[in-house]
């Protein structure tokens, strides 16, 4: 892989990066040789073990829990990239949240609505921001958006809104930084096994599914972490503002 993609010498910081798609980016792009901070909100002990799992593929890491939705957190894990590498060459935002139950718009709450979008939006917006300030020129910005902000998801509309709204972004926000040379771009997963989509496989839910994607599996979290990891390489330096679908051909079959 290093023949192709080449890391060494770079810095990257990975929100939600104690587990799932998060989990398996950290550990690609350390795979690669860059050095990477994950973020994460509560799960302290998968956290650590992520640390130390990268720790052992020779780089430097570090973990630093907050909630994003707080901007002074959004803002103190930037700063902490700032003071542990010097500057930021990789930045992926993938934290959020999909909840499970399926709500009609006429009976969803206030709550739910505003949970999600600062989970999920509000969020992105406060550590782009500060991203986009210690981003070194060339870097790189990818955000984990999701197949339901393209196509919409009814009983979800908080969380397809929300992934909408990061599309847009990415749309705006890469022409304003593509003259320091930084790409933006967001990739869209379909159903992914990890345990934030768990609910969603129980009992012969698992086969549906499976059985409704044309390439007729689930997609793994290492499965999300290739492209992104594809994205933040030399490989990918001439792509910007684009989103990239990792459905296995989902959205072509209603």
């Amino acid at each position: 892989m290093n023949e192709l993609i080449d890391l060494t010498g770079k810095t990257a910081v990975v929100t939600g990066g104690s587990r799932g798609v998060g989990r398996a980016t950290a550990i690609l792009l350390a795979r690669a040789g860059a050095s990477v901070g994950i973020a994460f909100r509560s799960r302290q002990a998968e956290a650590e073990s992520v640390v130390a799992q990268l720790e052992g593929l020779g780089g430097r890491a570090w973990a630093q829990q907050g909630d994003l939705t707080d901007v002074a957190d959004a803002d103190a894990l930037l700063a902490r990239a700032q003071e542990e590498f010097d500057g930021l060459d990789i930045f992926v935002a993938n934290h959020g949240i999909w909840p499970p139950i399926d709500t009609p718009l006429a009976q969803m709450t206030d709550e739910q609505w505003h949970s999600t979008m600062n989970a999920n939006l509000h969020s992105i917006f406060y550590t782009c921001r500060a991203a986009a300030r210690v981003l070194r020129d060339e870097g790189r910005l990818v955000l984990v958006g999701s197949t339901a902000g393209q196509r919409g998801e009814a009983y979800h509309a908080d969380y397809a809104s929300s992934k909408g709204a990061m599309i847009s972004l990415v749309k705006g926000l890469c022409i304003e930084l593509a003259p320091r040379g930084i790409t933006v771009n967001c990739v869209a997963p379909g159903w992914i096994d990890t345990e934030m989509s768990a609910t969603a496989y129980e009992g012969e839910e698992r086969q549906r599914i499976a059985e409704s994607i044309p390439i007729g599996r689930i997609a793994t979290a290492e499965d999300v972490a290739g492209p992104i990891v594809f994205l933040c390489s030399r490989l990918g330096r001439h792509i910007t503002g684009e989103i990239l679908n990792i459905n296995g051909g989902a959205v072509l079959v209603g």
